[in-house]
């Protein structure tokens, strides 16, 4: 089996399941999301003019060739949706890690992880960016916000505190350290079993009061 992580394109995002693959909580502001028609084509528009003015803005897990998970990220001038958090505003210095997602036969097998440190490599070699952040669910509920357990095992910090949504942030402060991390998880995909702290899994899709599933 093999797996690796790729950039996040607009051909990735029919693979992607629901209500993912329509979701725009993070893309529009509330009133915005309440007028649009075709969520689909709105999501596409979205990435495509990020893509355009930022550059790339995803990873895609691959398995076996097949997208089994994502993440995105991009900055908070993209992301309206974030305005709604309690610890708004992100910081100026930061790019604001939105969603990631893991199916759920896939999850707890480090992918997870492996999405977060294709970001940061990311990041690191554009250079100029001095961390990535993002909101956290305390309650592990998994509606479109990584559960805080999630984010801390890899690697984010507490910047403001709340109950419910912290916002976390993870410095990009040495490249050395990203690589020793990347170099460890590929040795493990070899076989080469190294002792470390057990992540915990990505998030991913549950049920909504509407009988919905959502992140």
């Amino acid at each position: 089996m093999s797996r690796k992580i790729v950039r996040l394109t607009l051909d990735h995002l029919d693979a992607l399941p629901e209500p993912c693959r329509s979701c725009l909580f993070w893309e529009l502001d509330p009133v915005r999301r309440a007028r649009v028609e075709d969520p689909r084509r709105e999501k596409d528009a979205w990435l495509s003019q990020v893509l355009r003015e930022w550059g790339s803005c995803g990873r895609v897990a691959l398995v076996d060739s097949q997208p089994v998970g994502y993440l995105v990220y991009a900055p908070a001038a993209f992301v309206p949706g974030s305005a709604s958090f309690p610890t708004a505003p992100v910081s100026p210095d930061a790019v604001l890690m939105t969603t990631v997602y893991v199916e759920p036969r896939h999850a707890g097998g480090g992918l997870g992880r492996m999405l977060v440190q294709g970001m940061a490599r990311d990041l690191i070699e554009r250079g100029g960016i001095r961390a990535v952040e993002a909101f956290g669910d305390t309650r592990g509920t998994g509606r479109c916000v990584a559960p805080v357990d999630f984010l801390s095992s890899v690697g984010f910090k507490t910047q403001r505190a709340h109950g419910v949504h912290p916002r976390m942030r993870m410095e990009l402060r040495s490249t050395v350290t990203w690589k020793d991390e990347l170099e460890a998880a590929l040795e493990r995909l070899l076989g080469a079993v190294r002792p470390g702290h057990k992540t915990a899994p990505a998030p991913t899709p549950k049920a909504t009061r509407s009988g919905r599933q959502a992140l």
